[in-house]
């Protein structure tokens, strides 16, 4: 295939990765199924799927394979997932600099060879010269035109894909996803049918944690598709196809602002602020409490009091959590917002308390 002015001035082939997520058995291994058949005739582009479900072993979620003396199922599930991420990052280093495939430093020679084996059987690696069997390199036809690696899972946290896109702005590749919904009874119907089914807690579990991608929110997930998984033919939906070479023409940039992390830290640091201002003016309220039971406040007034000390902490953590740190000028001496608001909040306390000392 003739190679476009984008990869001729690039110098370099163009990658892109697709994660698809949903719910089990939401109908995401039938479309990455078509779409590997439909890429390579339609655009001309190569297409790899990684399907999650057979790169990892069955006893990873196996149920009752946690009793084995093994970590617990969730934690191996993650850790195989992680093991998985790292052989991708392998093969996109590959990919990217021409070199040979090399195993991860501490992936099992299973993991590794069930990548391997993937990646060959779909055209991506050359058989192994006689007795070279740990020697991988690419084939010719799969860095001969854009190749689209597909990532056939539930990737049903927004945390999981987003690994994914650190590894496209890491590499300057291209990044998108395609969410199919599916009402989850269906998708507990069409499990059932399966061969070897999970069960159906497991799907009720992650039906409740599913994060569907925000694109408001997140900046990272700007090329993404929200698609019903009862759409005829997805595969040949031109929503899809357009996401698809929209993509890969405009891959993550390695300074790319990560908008999606930035906001997150400052949620954090801003929980972590308020938490702390709280704390301490729990304190203070306590001390104030002991203070006004030493002065010999009425037992009938101490609640009025207690209550009164409360209304006013609710009051500077609200003004916190706004950003307006205080509600005037009393000691704005130091930069750190706890420390102000701690010390306004003692200022009015201390006036509180002297009020019912001197009824």
């Amino acid at each position: 295939a003739p190679r476009t002015t984008t990869e001729a001035t690039c110098g370099r082939q163009r990658v892109g990765l697709c994660v698809l997520c949903g719910l089990p058995a939401a109908g995401k291994s039938s479309l990455a199924r078509g779409l590997r058949l439909r890429l390579p005739c339609r655009q001309r582009w190569h297409c790899a799927l990684l399907p999650y479900d057979e790169l990892i072993p069955p006893e990873a979620i196996a149920p009752g394979a946690g009793a084995t003396g093994l970590a617990p199922l969730p934690s191996r599930w993650k850790s195989h997932r992680h093991a998985l991420l790292r052989c991708l990052e392998h093969l996109l280093q590959a990919l990217t600099s021409g070199g040979p495939l090399s195993a991860p430093a501490g992936c099992t020679e299973a993991t590794w060879g069930r990548f391997v084996a993937c990646c060959r059987g779909q055209g991506l690696l050359s058989s192994p010269a006689p007795g070279a069997a740990d020697c991988h390199y690419l084939a010719s036809g799969a860095t001969s035109r854009p190749l689209y690696l597909i990532l056939d899972d539930n990737f049903y946290y927004q945390s999981m894909r987003y690994e994914v896109y650190q590894l496209a702005r890491k590499y300057s590749l291209s990044f998108c996803q395609i969410f199919l919904e599916c009402p989850l009874e269906q998708c507990l119907q069409r499990n059932r049918l399966r061969s070897a089914p999970i069960p159906d807690q497991t799907i009720y579990q992650m039906a409740r944690k599913i994060e569907m991608p925000d694109l408001a929110k997140n900046a990272w997930e700007k090329n993404s598709l929200i698609l019903k998984s009862s759409e005829c033919a997805l595969e040949d939906n031109l929503q899809i196809i357009d996401l698809l070479a929209n993509a890969l023409e405009n891959p993550v940039k390695q300074n790319e602002e990560n908008t999606e992390q930035k906001e997150a830290d400052r949620a954090i640091c801003a929980a972590s602020t308020v938490h702390g201002a709280d704390q301490t003016c729990r304190r203070i309220i306590s001390q104030a409490m002991k203070n006004a039971k030493d002065k010999n406040v009425h037992p009938s007034e101490m609640k009025g009091l207690a209550e009164e000390l409360n209304r006013l902490k609710a009051a500077f953590l609200d003004d916190l959590r706004q950003g307006s740190h205080l509600k005037n000028q009393i000691c704005q001496t130091n930069s750190d917002p706890v420390t102000n608001v701690t010390c306004s909040f003692q200022y009015e306390a201390n006036n509180i308390v002297n009020k019912y000392i001197l009824k």
